[in-house]
């Protein structure tokens, strides 16, 4: 259970959401089961690169393809690995309110910390229906929530429509993920100074800096696990000296730079090949090549072709040698 009341959650947020915060995969086994040891083995390895926190069944844990179930056995794992002192967050998205309000019980009597919600995909056309989703979640659970503000779930809420987000009480920030950086910066500079917003992409950092506010958490991505080895953690250590007051522009340049060049390259590619959707297939297939589970992708996302994987590989291995 979390060290926290619902008043003190903004509190709770402000002290533990910093630094790097990792987004777990789901791997599954070749019968297309659920694979636990590689859970476990890549939670572990995911720890040793540094990372603050970590959530699963995000949009990179393919959690539209999980039955109720799974999700929560992946929730069962993900705590039992995690222990007591490494903070967790939990994606309770759905259509419907019934298993997502049972997810979120879940997680709470499971030792989460964080929710993590969006919008209900698919009939939510309008601002006023998000919020009032958000408000029965948090009206219903004594976890700190973030919203996930994204173009996957079908509607990208205005800073506006975050702002009342983020007065209800126990919602203590926004992932701004919406891909517009010109929202993404209103975002900060409008709400910023009452709860935590994350876009999770370090150019915020250089925009954060011309324009005077910092963002506190990098909430959260990919890049721990697909750039770095716990013996070279640079990103995390980046993200580190950014949170310490130290945008390190001659580093990101030395160690980051180069593998996120391939990772633009991919991410952009991968997108457009399936439509908009996020590329999960290319981030299994990395984690791979990091010595992570991956396994396929469930349909109907579709894997990287033989090619695909040898080019992959190819650009990260250039990538590294520099």
């Amino acid at each position: 259970m979390p060290e926290y009341t619902k008043s003190e959650s903004m509190e709770w947020a402000r002290e533990t959401l910093r630094g790097q915060w990792s987004t777990l995969m789901t791997p599954f086994t070749p019968d297309d089961d659920i694979d636990e040891e590689g859970l476990r083995r890549n939670i572990r390895h995911v720890k040793d690169l540094g990372v603050r926190g970590a959530g699963c069944t995000w949009g990179m844990g393919e959690f539209w393809t999980l039955t109720q179930d799974e999700r929560m056995r992946v929730y069962d794992i993900v705590s039992d690995e995690a222990g007591e002192t490494w903070p967790i967050g939990a994606h309770v998205s759905h259509t419907s309110m019934k298993d997502m309000l049972d997810l979120a019980e879940h997680a709470e009597r499971t030792g989460f910390d964080l929710l993590i919600v969006a919008a209900p995909y698919f009939v939510t056309k309008l601002e006023t229906q998000v919020i009032e989703w958000v408000r029965t979640l948090a009206d219903s659970t004594n976890l700190a929530i973030m919203y996930y503000n994204s173009p996957q779930f079908g509607l990208v809420m205005s800073s506006n429509g975050l702002g009342e987000i983020c007065d209800i009480p126990n919602v203590v920030g926004v992932k701004e993920a919406s891909f517009n950086q010109d929202l993404s910066v209103e975002t900060h500079l409008k709400i910023g100074d009452r709860a935590i917003i994350s876009t999770p992409d370090e150019w915020i950092f250089h925009k954060g800096k011309e324009l005077g506010f910092e963002q506190q958490v990098m909430f959260a991505n990919t890049s721990d696990w697909r750039f770095d080895t716990p013996e070279n953690n640079h990103y995390v250590s980046f993200i580190e000296k950014v949170m310490q007051g130290n945008l390190d522009e001659d580093y990101y340049a030395q160690h980051i730079a180069p593998i996120k060049a391939v990772s633009d390259k991919w991410w952009q590619y991968t997108v457009k090949k399936m439509g908009g959707a996020l590329p999960a297939s290319m981030c299994k297939y990395w984690g791979e090549l990091m010595g992570m589970a991956g396994g396929h992708v469930r349909m109907p996302l579709t894997d990287l072709t033989d090619q695909e994987k040898e080019d992959l590989a190819k650009d990260i291995s250039s990538a590294r040698s520099l």
